[in-house]
């Protein structure tokens, strides 16, 4: 997906803008899922997911910063690539979030306890632990366990976007927001198989390693 082409086309579709070694996983995955969850359907709804989902790449570029020179074979190079893929749907995001709500604060911002989803004024900035949970990086690695931490830390994050892919699928009808939901489920499982097979080599094959396997569906 032509993600610098999509922002070009999206900037100018009215439909677009719609304000109506057994190492620990960087955090535990258990509690996030309500941590993702961006709010219910509304005009402010690309936003929130947006905001959201910049943060959660950023999280996933740090955490591939860490295996960069690694020299487990085909980690580090998995790493830039991770990297790479989602700098450039970072920069697409951000060119969307300009386009279709210029009015928004700079900052991120998500919808307050009780807020109305279709009001502007009912958004607060994102929090520092809004953010931290959002990157899902927890405490940096060892020398030693980076590879494991990278592997299942990145695994799980991978799992968390899947889960704000169709949360996206089933509450935008941003016709470019569905298609980068769409790319992001179809390159994730990919890199999430790829990371199974990492782990299985190094001797690591837990269940939790497949429990988002239900959210491979692009529906």
């Amino acid at each position: 997906m032509a993600l610098s082409t999509a922002a070009t086309q999206a900037q100018a579709d009215p439909h677009a803008h719609h304000h109506h070694q057994a190492a620990p996983s960087p955090v535990d995955h258990s509690a996030h899922n309500h941590i993702h969850d961006v709010g219910p359907a509304g005009s402010t709804y690309d936003l929130r997911w947006l905001d959201a989902m910049v943060q959660h790449h950023t999280g996933a570029l740090r955490m591939s910063e860490f295996v960069f020179d690694i020299g487990a074979a085909g980690v580090g190079a998995l790493a830039k690539s991770i990297w790479r893929e989602q700098a450039q749907e970072i920069k697409a995001m951000g060119q969307w979030r300009k386009a279709w709500y210029p009015e928004a604060p700079v900052y991120p911002v998500v919808l307050q306890a009780g807020g109305d989803p279709d009001a502007m004024d009912a958004l607060t900035r994102m929090g520092t632990a809004q953010i931290q949970a959002m990157q899902m990086l927890g405490a940096p690695p060892t020398r030693s366990n980076r590879v494991t931490w990278f592997l299942e830390g990145m695994l799980h994050h991978h799992g968390a976007a899947l889960l704000m892919a169709h949360d996206a699928l089933q509450h935008s009808r941003n016709p470019t927001l569905l298609r980068l939901a769409r790319s992001i489920i179809v390159a994730q499982r990919q890199e999430i198989n790829q990371l199974r097979r990492m782990l299985q080599h190094d001797g690591s094959n837990k269940p939790a390693y497949h429990q988002y396997d239900r959210y491979f569906s692009l529906r």
